[in-house]
């Protein structure tokens, strides 16, 4: 629950934060200055808002701050294997995720599943059905996650991923899985395609 009564939901797992905070102080550290007149920014309440805001109190403009969207893709092989990555680049760098990257503004959610998935790993994919849905409260961003059938492509090492593995749903990495969203992703699959793995406890962090 958060403190106004709504409940969080499954995709509240993957958040080590309680909800209502506000914006993220890492974030909020980075916006000053208002984009409308570039007088400086406060937080505080706001007329009309029914919360705490970032304004402007020259002009009155407020900030809102929403958070990020990351498409991701669980690529599935024809014998039932799931595509991890071994991230080239930070954060995370060296531990297993899936292939994902953010939203463009100019894409669809489909497409920036296929274009990411293209782009870290050479396979060309099928976004098929949703996963899950998971907050990071911690990052300001919510990740989709899609099961995806591979139609074509190599796989082959990218910048961003330096290998590209199909591992059996027994033998997925998990001490070398780093982020909570994609612990969830990979233990909501399970439960829907292979019930009768149990997978680890989810530990807290990233």
């Amino acid at each position: 629950m958060t403190d106004d009564g709504f409940p969080r939901g499954p995709d509240g797992r993957s958040s080590d934060l309680p909800s209502g905070r506000g914006v993220p102080t890492w974030l909020a550290a980075s916006l000053n200055f208002c984009a409308r007149c570039g007088a400086s920014l406060q937080f505080g309440l706001v007329p009309g808002e029914d919360r705490e805001r970032l304004a402007c109190s020259a002009c009155g403009h407020v900030a809102y701050v929403n958070p990020r969207l990351v498409v991701t893709t669980l690529p599935i092989t024809e014998a039932g294997e799931i595509v991890l990555i071994r991230r080239g680049i930070e954060p995370g760098q060296g531990t297993w995720a899936q292939p994902g990257g953010f939203l463009e503004v100019d894409e669809t959610v489909n497409q920036a599943a296929v274009r990411e998935t293209w782009e870290e790993t050479g396979l060309l994919v099928e976004p098929g059905e949703i996963v899950g849905l998971y907050t990071r409260l911690e990052a300001s961003v919510v990740t989709i996650a899609f099961e995806a059938r591979i139609v074509g492509g190599t796989a082959a090492p990218t910048p961003e991923a330096t290998e590209v593995v199909a591992f059996a749903p027994e033998e997925i990495p998990w001490p070398g899985i780093v982020f909570k969203t994609t612990m969830w992703a990979l233990h909501d699959w399970l439960a829907r395609r292979r019930p009768d793995l149990e997978p680890p406890r989810i530990r807290s962090g990233r």
